[in-house]
C-alpha cells in the first residue's frame, strides 16, 4: 500500500485523503472488504467468485462516485447502499431466487430472536437439520423483507442506517421489519419449527 497509513482515521477523513491521493482508497477497501463480502453472502447466496466480482464492481462504483459522497451522511451506509444495489441488480438480471443462505453456524440465532416469545427455537437450533431449515426459510422471504432482516439482525444496523442503505424512510423500515418477522414466523410455524421437534 505504499506509505499511506490507515489506522485510526475516520471514514470521512479517508474519503478526504483519497480525493487528494488515490492510494488512500485501499484503506477504505481494506476496512470494508470483509464486512461487505459477508453482507453479500448473506443476502445473495452466490458463489465466492461471483461475490468477489460484485464486491469489485461495488468498490469501483464507490471510487467513481467518491466526489458525489455527501460527508453529512454516514459513509458506512453509503457504501452498503451501493453494494446492496449492485447485488440486487445482479440477482434480478439472473431472475433466480437463491434456495438457501450461507450463514455462519451461529448467525441464524439472530433470526430466531425476531420470533414471538411463544416460539422458542434456541434449544432446537443447535441441531443441524433445523439450522438448515431456518436458512432455507430466510430465503423464502421476498427480497425486501430478507434485506431488512439481514441488515437489522445480522449486520446490526439501526433503522436510520437501514433507511439510508435502502433509501426508505425509517417508518417504512419499521413496517417492513414487522412484516418480515410475521412472515418468518408463519414460515416457521408452517414448517413445524418449534419445541415439539425435539
Amino acid at each position: 500500500m505504499g506509505l499511506v497509513k490507515c489506522d485510526k482515521k475516520s471514514d470521512q477523513k479517508l474519503v478526504e485523503l483519497t480525493l487528494k491521493n488515490t492510494d488512500y482508497f485501499e484503506c477504505l477497501m481494506e476496512r470494508y472488504e470483509q464486512k461487505l463480502t459477508r453482507y453479500l453472502r448473506r443476502i445473495t447466496n452466490l458463489d465466492h467468485e461471483t461475490i468477489e466480482d460484485l464486491l469489485q464492481e461495488a468498490f469501483l462504483k464507490v471510487y467513481k462516485n467518491l466526489n458525489d459522497y455527501n460527508s453529512d451522511f454516514s459513509f458506512n451506509s453509503w457504501i452498503y447502499r451501493i453494494t446492496h444495489n449492485e447485488a440486487i441488480s445482479y440477482i434480478r438480471k439472473l431472475d433466480v431466487r437463491p434456495k438457501s443462505v450461507q450463514l455462519d453456524s451461529d448467525e441464524g440465532v439472530n433470526f430466531l430472536d425476531v420470533l414471538p416469545d411463544d416460539i422458542d427455537l434456541r434449544e432446537d437450533y443447535v441441531k443441524k437439520e433445523l439450522a438448515l431449515k431456518v436458512r432455507e426459510l430466510i430465503f423464502q422471504l421476498p427480497e425486501k423483507y430478507r434485506s431488512v432482516l439481514v441488515l437489522k439482525f445480522l449486520e446490526e444496523k439501526s433503522y436510520e442506517e437501514i433507511g439510508d442503505i435502502l433509501h426508505l424512510p425509517s417508518g417504512t423500515i419499521a413496517t417492513q421489519i414487522n412484516r418480515a418477522k410475521e412472515q418468518f414466523k408463519k414460515l416457521a410455524q408452517k414448517n413445524h419449527l418449534n419445541k415439539s421437534q425435539t
